[in-house]
């Protein structure tokens, strides 16, 4: 039951999360709110390591598969900051959360106990065939070319968060400590996307205001800090399949936040193929 309360409050964070990064897309670029909120949460990470007594030292110990699951990271934040200059907050919440379904591919061919039975491959099926109606073409989309592009971004992201996860359970990670793993992520990430957002020049653009700062301060603690910390200390303990049921809320609250808080319009394609898609991923998590 303390897991269940602790994914729900993990993929309410998570749902806000697009909806945080795109209301303040204007002051500060997309690309440099991740850069920024990752290297401070690296911070962050690294001083709670110190706090516990986990010597900095000990990140060399699990390098090469540090390094990928970083790398895995930067792709990952890096596909949906660039998906939100394209696409809708709420079709971003739905296409990065087929994670559990990509990862559930790889799981079963990597991990021993974590194969897919008959009802789970069925759940697969039904999620691909949602991404097609999803992203299939209507007349908003007609009217908005770079929609497409921005969710088939959403669905790279989907793509490098299964890649982390598959490293995390098939490497020497998934018995490091939380703070160890999440301190890779960040650090890599910091490293990769602070030069990058300097040289693109989302940097210099960068316009704080009150609201700006209050959304960079919410993905930096709640978001990179404390949600993902969150994450890996319960992907240590259970099965990426037991806690994937709960990935369906992250979307669901994602659309609905969007709706909300942006006045996001919702075409019937997107509203049928994301229900396809959360009956996939619900069948695969079973």
């Amino acid at each position: 039951m303390t897991a269940s309360a602790l994914m729900t409050l993990f993929c309410l964070a998570l749902g806000f999360q697009q909806v945080a990064m795109k209301a303040v897309a204007m002051e500060i670029p997309t690309l440099a709110q991740v850069a920024l909120r990752s290297t401070m949460a690296a911070l962050l990470v690294m001083l709670l390591m110190r706090w516990r007594g986990i010597p900095l030292s000990s990140l060399l110990s699990h390098a090469r598969p540090g390094a990928l699951v970083g790398v895995g990271f930067a792709a990952e934040f890096t596909f949906v900051a660039w998906g939100l200059n394209y696409t809708l907050a709420s079709h971003m919440s739905v296409f990065l959360y087929t994670a559990p379904v990509f990862a559930a591919l790889g799981l079963h061919w990597l991990v021993p106990g974590e194969q897919l039975h008959h009802h789970q491959w069925w759940g697969v099926a039904l999620a691909f065939a949602g991404m097609v109606i999803a992203m299939a073409p209507t007349p908003t989309r007609l009217d908005e070319p770079g929609l497409l592009l921005g969710d088939a971004l959403g669905l790279l992201a989907g793509l490098s968060w299964a890649a982390t996860t598959l490293v995390l359970r098939s490497s020497t990670l998934s018995e490091a400590p939380p703070e160890q793993t999440l301190c890779y992520q960040l650090v890599v990430a910091g490293l990769l996307l602070l030069p990058a957002a300097f040289f693109m020049g989302d940097l210099q653009a960068i316009d704080l205001s009150g609201p700006a700062v209050a959304s960079l301060a919410f993905q930096t603690l709640v978001i990179s800090f404390g949600a993902l910390l969150l994450w890996f200390a319960l992907l240590r303990r259970y099965k990426a399949s037991q806690l994937g049921i709960f990935s369906f809320l992250s979307p669901l609250f994602g659309v609905l936040f969007g709706a909300l808080l942006l006045d996001e319009p919702l075409t019937l394609n997107f509203v049928l193929g994301g229900i396809v898609i959360l009956g996939g991923i619900i069948l695969v998590s079973r």
